[in-house]
């Protein structure tokens, strides 16, 4: 265990050519560019960087959001697909384990899609497809749900890392889940949301999220979020000067981050797009683990266990298909103190 990465991380916060995934992956390598001359070997982007947040459902009614959803439909991606391909070449030339969100698009329905954040590896490996298992509040007129079997922890030169997305942050049985899988390095990938309500903090609760992710595993945590930019205002608001001046509300965006003891490894950039960039050595989570380890000795694995429905959900099975034995009937796969720990090729 001598050898747990030291490395640097980079929090990319930024708008994306709003609703134009070509031109989104482009500026996102540029980005990649710009982060592994800084010397990062983990760069996290926002949320749906690719190729934007669906505001309209926050500002319109279902009715008037409908042609924007087949606007965002249009220009969604697919996974795998031509721009997953250009982001795996990117990786693979900068030596970067990268971890962006975007918007796929389902293989089999017009009208689904999936909030996804992908993790590569720096060999240009796809390492994980995560889709956000609950889409919040009126993102729910945009996104499916996604299932259990892409809650997984990837093994990288970085160490273990795994990611969510905004709201899934507050979900503490999907955090446990990827912390009882040995997580040290967790990626959460957020919005800039000026539509909240008057009394909340968006960026505060970025933090404090954050912090408590970090805190209660003891891990390391890289925040990246999105920034609103004049193009979205525009394209969104229009003529509205009501939701102008709502989209131009501050405190809506944070990245950074955060060390083992929850606090900010580097200040945290707001508001302003920007590439923050923290220094990271995971030896410095073995101490605070001896204190409370949550997937250890500071649990009571009689008292309490944890089971994860890892199949994935298909809309239809066939009998004659040899994948058909992880259909309904399959038993779920369970996360227990078992699976806690680094995997000995970390060790």
């Amino acid at each position: 265990m001598d050898n747990l990465p030291r490395f640097t991380a980079a929090a990319v916060q930024a708008a994306p050519v709003y609703l134009n995934a070509g031109a989104t992956i482009e500026k996102a390598i540029g980005l990649i560019a710009e982060a592994a001359a800084g010397g990062a070997e983990l760069v996290v982007f926002p949320e749906v960087f690719v190729p934007g947040y669906p505001y309209w459902n926050w500002t319109m009614n279902p009715v008037q959001g409908s042609p924007w959803f087949e606007r965002l439909y249009r220009s969604a991606i697919d996974v795998p697909g031509p721009y997953v391909d250009q982001l795996r070449a990117a990786a693979r030339q900068y030596g970067v384990v990268l971890v962006i969100g975007v918007n796929e698009r389902g293989p089999h329905s017009l009208g689904v899609l999936y909030n996804t954040l992908l993790t590569i590896g720096p060999d240009g490996e796809l390492l994980g497809v995560h889709r956000k298992l609950v889409p919040t509040w009126a993102e729910k007129l945009t996104w499916t749900g996604g299932d259990g079997s892409s809650l997984k922890v990837h093994r990288t030169p970085v160490g273990p890392l795994g990611a969510l997305a905004c709201g899934e942050n507050t979900n503490t049985l999907a955090r446990f889940a990827l912390l009882a899988q040995g997580e040290l390095v967790h990626a959460s990938c957020y919005i800039a949301l000026p539509v909240a309500p008057a009394d909340y903090d968006m960026a505060e609760a970025i933090a404090v999220r954050t912090a408590a992710h970090s805190f209660e595993g003891k891990v390391f945590s890289v925040v990246a979020c999105s920034t609103v930019s004049q193009e979205i205002i525009d394209t969104v608001a229009g003529d509205d000067e009501e939701v102008r001046a709502l989209f131009s509300r501050p405190r809506s965006a944070l990245s950074g981050i955060f060390g083992p003891d929850g606090r900010p490894v580097t200040p945290p950039l707001v508001d302003e797009e920007g590439i923050v960039y923290g220094e990271i050595d995971l030896g410095r989570c073995i101490q605070p683990k001896q204190m409370h380890d949550i997937v250890g000795h500071y649990n009571r694995f009689d008292v309490f266990q944890l089971h994860v429905d890892d199949r994935p959900r298909t809309p239809v099975t066939f009998a004659t298909d040899p994948a058909h034995t992880r259909g309904p009937l399959a038993t779920p796969a369970p996360v227990s103190a078992a699976t806690a720990g680094l995997a000995k090729e970390d060790a």
